[in-house]
């Protein structure tokens, strides 16, 4: 496969929310056995930030405050979904904004610490992000 072959990453907006003790939320979506940071694909004329909160309160029906997200950076990996497709996130930092329920496509929420950040069962995306987070903070 050439340069030109390869298909351009899938864009994506992901948030880290933190709970008290420092631990993050993790989401899985229906059908799929891999966990990931919150968050999605833009809508049409969408900024990165824009995404992030729609996608946390369709998601885990949380109501975030754009003021308060915080870029942490933009991160390539492996799809998690879609073999063969890098995904590119943006992903920022909120305050604890609750325990949020599944919702949408969610199947299912986990709470990790950070002895459960390098798990097999999380994203690749999410495994590159979740180490260089400080534990508190």
């Amino acid at each position: 496969m050439t340069p030109e072959d390869t298909p351009a990453p899938i864009r994506v907006s992901a948030v880290v929310l933190k709970d008290e003790s420092g631990r993050v939320l993790m989401v899985r979506k229906r059908g799929t056995v891999r966990f990931m940071l919150p968050g999605g694909k833009p809508e049409p004329g969408e900024s990165a930030a824009q995404t992030a909160v729609r996608e946390c309160y369709e998601e885990l029906g949380l109501v975030l405050d754009p003021q308060a997200l915080r870029p942490l950076g933009v991160y390539t990996a492996p799809a998690a979904n879609e073999p063969g497709r890098d995904v590119e996130g943006t992903v920022f930092t909120h305050p604890f904004a609750g325990p949020g329920h599944a919702a949408a496509e969610i199947e299912e929420l986990r709470w990790i610490g950070p002895a459960g950040w390098d798990g097999d069962d999380l994203a690749p995306l999410s495994r590159i992000i979740l180490p260089s987070m400080p534990v508190h903070g």
